[in-house]
């Protein structure tokens, strides 16, 4: 039996990793703009489909396991390609912790909220047993991503239809203080909360060495599932939006539970928090799978030690996936504290500007790919990704961006051991 994925467990890979703990939260964040998020979700839509075309074409040039850092490599050498990797391959741990703390919070109303003594415990055997479904081979873990998403869908299609018959325009309130902002700053603002909910499209390039027909099939799910996704996020945010009054909604702590309590009676709000738990178990075992490809991905091109390119039995990048494991559990520990939600928020704003170097840079890497082949279909995708992602950048805090270049900085020690190394045995 292939040990490989097709389009269907990819599509839901790319879906998966997009929706996840945000979709349920970001509302929130959103409210005190009012219409002016409906905007932003179109334009973070927008750039999100862009960026999707962007890595769709390259893949579709590079079908190679390991993601981003495999077209910079083409286009700009091995040393940006290793940083570009290292940086990727590091923020997915981030990424991953904030999904397991956010997953295991919404199991909370099950404790009768006295889940502090036993949190860590819970995050660490959720993480356990995803890593282990990763470890069975990524046509495992393709399937259950496929389940998963099915029911992610299914629900975030069902909560809008119904919300649509509480429906009230005046709920769409504009709060003072972003009144005082001119139209531009209230669209970068918005946006920029927007765009979190969109980092992760590429995370189905990562694994291409063990996609059927990768140049085919990836190109065509990474496109269409982005789209699925903006769709889906527009609509659920347009009808939470038109259900719960936005001065309430800004001071709601979970959304989706006002919004079911609005729409049905007796304790159909629990259920909202087992769906909330298996969306972000669905981006959880994504980011898994992923970061273990990304790893072996850099091995095989030389640019991390050969052991992490070792299989086991079922096909599946064993060290990576297991090193990549000790590092979120390590951050797991680490931020186990009563301060976690505010330090994991910081964390998540630091992780989204890396990921849009990494996005930059594939960006950079496209522009100068097909400016040989004079298509300006392309060259205009590519000038909208390129822009999109200076525009964001340049709208982050200075404070922010020199952060969040940490990570990336964080490699430059690997880097000269590494490099180190390799010298030293070809010399010899």
């Amino acid at each position: 039996m292939s040990n490989k994925i097709g389009f269907w467990a990819v599509f839901a890979l790319v879906i998966s990793s997009q929706i996840g703990s945000g979709v349920f939260m970001l509302p929130i964040s959103l409210a005190p703009y009012g219409a002016y998020s409906l905007i932003s979700w179109m334009i973070s839509g927008a750039g999100a489909v862009s960026l999707a075309l962007v890595f769709a074409t390259l893949c579709a040039k590079f079908p190679e396991t390991g993601g981003p850092h495999v077209y910079v490599k083409h286009t700009f050498g091995s040393t940006a390609a290793f940083f570009v990797g290292w940086t990727y391959w590091v923020i997915s741990w981030v990424s991953t912790t904030a999904l397991i703390v956010v997953g295991v919070g919404y199991l909370t109303p099950f404790f009768h909220e006295d889940i502090k003594s036993m949190r860590l415990f819970l995050e660490l055997l959720l993480f356990t047993i995803i890593t282990l479904i990763n470890l069975r081979g990524i046509a495992t873990a393709g399937h259950v991503e496929f389940l998963l998403t099915v029911v992610k869908v299914a629900v975030l299609l069902a909560i809008p239809v119904v919300a649509l018959f509480f429906f009230d325009r005046n709920n769409f309130i504009i709060s003072e203080e972003i009144l005082s902002l001119t139209t531009s700053q209230i669209l970068a603002r918005s946006t920029l909360l927007t765009l979190w909910c969109f980092i992760g499209l590429e995370l189905a390039t990562a694994p291409a060495g063990s996609v059927d027909n990768p140049a085919k099939t990836i190109p065509k799910a990474v496109v269409l599932g982005t789209v699925c996704v903006a769709v889906i996020y527009f609509i659920n945010n347009f009808a939470i939006m038109g259900l719960i009054n936005g001065n309430n909604l800004a001071s709601s702590r979970a959304p989706y539970v006002d919004a079911i309590k609005i729409m049905f009676s007796g304790n159909w709000h629990l259920i909202v928090s087992i769906v909330a738990f298996i969306f972000c178990v669905g981006s959880l075992n994504a980011w898994v799978l992923s970061s273990g490809q990304v790893a072996f991905g850099l091995a095989e091109d030389r640019l991390m030690p050969k052991f992490f390119a070792k299989r086991n039995k079922h096909g599946s990048p064993f060290w990576g996936i297991t090193v990549s494991s000790i590092g979120t559990a390590i951050l797991l520990i680490l931020t186990s504290n009563n301060n976690f939600a505010q330090q994991i928020t910081s964390i998540i704003d630091f992780s989204v500007i890396s990921f849009l170097f990494v996005y930059l840079a594939c960006c950079f890497a496209f522009l100068k790919v097909i400016i040989q082949e004079r298509s300006c279909y392309k060259l205009l995708i590519g000038s909208i990704a390129t822009t999109f992602c200076c525009w964001v950048i340049l709208e982050t805090p200075v404070g922010t961006l020199l952060i969040s270049s940490l990570f990336t900085a964080s490699g430059i020690p690997i880097y000269l051991f590494w490099y180190f190394k390799t010298s030293v045995q070809q010399i010899q």
